[in-house]
């Protein structure tokens, strides 16, 4: 019998495959003109099982085995087996003789920053190819010399599964038979630089930390029980709507026993009566994307499809949010694509250059943060962030993005000296690409997906945030007021007989109050890094810090905004939120710290159900200043209109008792008093009135007046006749 001729392989493509630097391995592995070539690390000899078995030699110095089946019939996918040097047999269908998965038509989009899903082709996919069950992997590494799939199931050796390169559009792809659900996976590029071992930036799931592989997952099965919340959200004119949010980190609102985290679905279980019962609207987790460094809190990302591991798996956070909207809450998850972590698994140098970032430190280096930042300009970049936005608005049925560090990416001497920034080409400071990306975000977004928000944390004087981009705005729909927040603690943190002077910071908000879509924010910033605790911020005594604190929470529900609150602030903890611990619950044993949570409760409750408190919080017309003046005594008094009805708000920002003050109203009849922050119910000194009938006396610009006792460091809420 005379012996197959098999022809030979070049040498310098057999070295560029053993290299892992061949762009195509299709072109040598796989079945080529009735040669078959498989490469099998490590193993002692090869077969093809499928009968008759054909026997494949191995090259010299090298993994590869080839054989020629002759005439035997094969499969189009038939089964290499191998033995290792164990003596172990394995099997599995040859990877390399699978067409390519990925359409013309994602590589085209993607290449323009046009595609909006891009994580439907990028990553790791659980398909069925062929009959054939598998994972197609695909990954944009434009400048990778060669990629290879590594993971669980082939020792992380990037000898077994390099992938092919598509053309130029730079993303690489493989099919890989028989890897499921649940495997463990990263990408080995090769670079000039050296062997780069990368997380799957496009993995809808990741290894806890401190592991940093991505996992498979497959399509969600999950039955959704939201569709009426969803139905109502689209139909919501959320802008006359109210909109109370309490923010909260999930690793530290509540922990085990142990200290463990608890599960999404303990979280469930746990966080959803209690928002409920304290009647904000909706909640505000801090970033729930994968991140290794738990002091981050989040902000540091480099998972942006994939919710962190530390609760459970992603249907774990499905669960959580679905729950959350069958209670009637929505939920607001914070986006950060303003930088990135310099994590060597990660992002950063993603194929050995500055792939996602800027290559100039003046442009792609954070100095606040030694983060990195995202190259705006980039077409790819544009469609992986676009991408993930939407990943959690349509995957998670999130309601809203809290945009981070918004005003860094808007300007490129943010936190820069002179000469350590590039100016743009028109010789300015504003980041062109980054307004040029918000823009077409928050329009993607907000217009695919109508009631669904986009928020910005913007801390500077820069225009029409929440405006439409045909107007020159940035197209958000909210705005955080920064500068309401600041005036309004620094004014808290005065004693009050020091506080006559600093008037003007309860009244100046007003005077660009509806230049944007304000949200009043007292956030986690604010209770951190030696700030203090809301509490503990007070001035005077602990009875003074206590109603300072209900006072502070009433004014924020009565003044024109959208609210926010970090938890623990709605029972007055003490100390500074530790992201290690869970916050002080055991306060709320305390009647003093009840008073402040029942406050809250019923102040939330007021703003709620009371059409005067939210349905022009955007237009001049819900507000109307009673008396701005009276610094001397510390007070200050508004009305506030919607819906056919109006509401008097009078506050007292020192701790003595106003008898007898009288007040400007518009029109006659039976003031009744809805809220008294004072009353002894929530720890004060029952102070107040029942309520006060107009006299046909004019005063302060109105008609008629009354007369009040005004309680100590307290908040008064009456509605008009």
């Amino acid at each position: 019998m005379n012996a197959i001729r098999i022809p030979e392989l070049p040498a310098a493509e057999l070295r560029r495959l053993m290299d892992g630097r061949l762009y195509d391995p299709f072109a040598l592995l796989g079945r080529h003109a009735g040669l078959l070539r498989v490469c099998c690390p490590g193993a002692k000899r090869a077969w093809l099982g499928d009968a008759p078995a054909v026997p494949l030699h191995r090259l010299p110095d090298s993994d590869i085995f080839e054989g020629n089946p002759g005439d035997r019939f094969l499969p189009d996918h038939y089964t290499v087996c191998w033995q290792d040097a164990a003596g172990h047999t394995h099997q599995a269908i040859d990877a390399y003789t699978f067409l390519p998965q990925v359409a013309e038509f994602d590589l085209h989009l993607l290449r323009e920053g046009r595609h909006w899903h891009p994580q439907n082709f990028l990553g790791a996919h659980p398909r069925q190819v062929d009959d054939t069950d598998g994972v197609v992997f695909a990954l944009w590494a434009p400048n990778a010399q060669g990629v290879s799939v590594v993971g669980d199931w082939n020792g992380w050796d990037g000898r077994w599964h390099p992938m092919r390169c598509r053309g130029d559009s730079g993303v690489w792809e493989l099919f890989i038979p028989g890897v499921t659900a649940g495997a463990l996976y990263k990408f080995e590029l090769r670079t000039p630089g050296g062997l780069l071992l990368k997380a799957d930036p496009y993995a809808r799931a990741g290894e806890l930390r401190p592991g940093t592989a991505s996992r498979v997952t497959a399509n969600s099965t999950y039955r959704w029980g939201d569709q009426d919340w969803l139905t109502r959200r689209a139909d919501t004119d959320w802008r006359h709507a109210p909109m109370s949010i309490y923010e909260l980190h999930l690793g530290s609102w509540r922990r085990r026993p142990d200290g463990g985290f608890l599960s999404y679905a303990e979280l469930a279980d746990q966080l959803v009566p209690y928002v409920a019962d304290l009647g904000f609207t909706h909640v505000e987790l801090l970033p729930v994307m994968e991140h290794p460094y738990d002091a981050s809190w989040g902000y540091q990302c480099t998972g942006y499809f994939a919710p962190t591991s530390r609760h459970g798996d992603p249907d774990g956070l499905r669960l959580l949010i679905d729950r959350l909207h069958q209670a009637g809450i929505g939920v607001i998850l914070d986006w950060v694509p303003a930088h990135f972590p310099r994590d060597a698994h990660a992002l950063a140098r993603f194929d050995g250059t500055a792939l996602y970032e800027h290559d100039d430190p003046r442009l792609g280096e954070h100095p606040d943060w030694g983060t990195l930042v995202f190259n705006y300009g980039r077409a790819e970049v544009k469609s992986f962030l676009i991408g993930s936005a939407l990943h959690w608005v349509e995957a998670f049925h999130a309601d809203g993005l809290r945009v981070d560090a918004v005003a860094s990416m808007l300007y490129l001497d943010y936190s820069r000296q002179p000469g350590q920034w590039l100016p743009n080409r028109h010789g300015g400071n504003q980041n062109l690409e980054a307004v040029e990306f918000l823009r077409e975000v928050c329009g993607v977004v907000q217009g695919q997906h109508p009631g669904a928000l986009m928020i910005a944390e913007e801390s500077t004087a820069w225009p029409q945030v929440t405006r439409p981009p045909w107007t020159g705005g940035l197209g958000f729909a909210l705005k955080w007021n920064m500068g309401w927040m600041h005036d309004t603690l620094d004014y808290f943190q005065h004693d009050p007989v020091h506080r006559m002077y600093h008037h003007d910071r309860l009244t100046f908000g007003m005077l660009y109050a509806y230049t944007e879509n304000f949200v009043l924010p007292l956030s986690h910033d604010e209770v951190v890094h030696g700030k203090r605790a809301l509490l503990s911020k007070m001035p005077g005594d602990d009875w003074q810090k206590f109603a300072n604190l209900r006072l502070l929470h009433a004014y924020q529900f009565t003044f024109p905004g959208k609210k926010l609150l970090f938890m623990g602030n709605e029972f007055g903890q003490w100390t500074e939120w530790n992201h290690d611990t869970a916050i002080d619950w055991p306060l709320l044993d305390f009647d003093s710290h009840r008073g402040v949570h029942a406050l809250l409760r019923d102040v939330a409750r007021l703003y709620r159900e009371h059409p005067a408190l939210h349905r022009h919080e955007f237009e001049p017309q819900g507000f109307e200043w009673v008396d701005c003046h009276d610094a001397a005594q510390s007070v200050v008094s508004y009305l506030r209109h919607g819906g056919g009805r109006s509401v008097l708000v009078v506050l007292n920002f020192t701790p003595v008792v106003r008898h007898a003050y009288r007040l400007g109203v518009p029109r006659p009849g039976w003031y009744r008093e809805l809220l008294n922050s004072d009353s002894a119910y929530y720890g004060g000194s029952n102070v107040g009135n029942s309520g006060a009938h107009a006299q046909d006396i004019p005063w302060m610009s109105h008609p008629w007046s009354i007369t009040l006792n005004l309680p100590p460091l307290a908040a008064l809420v009456l509605e008009l006749p």
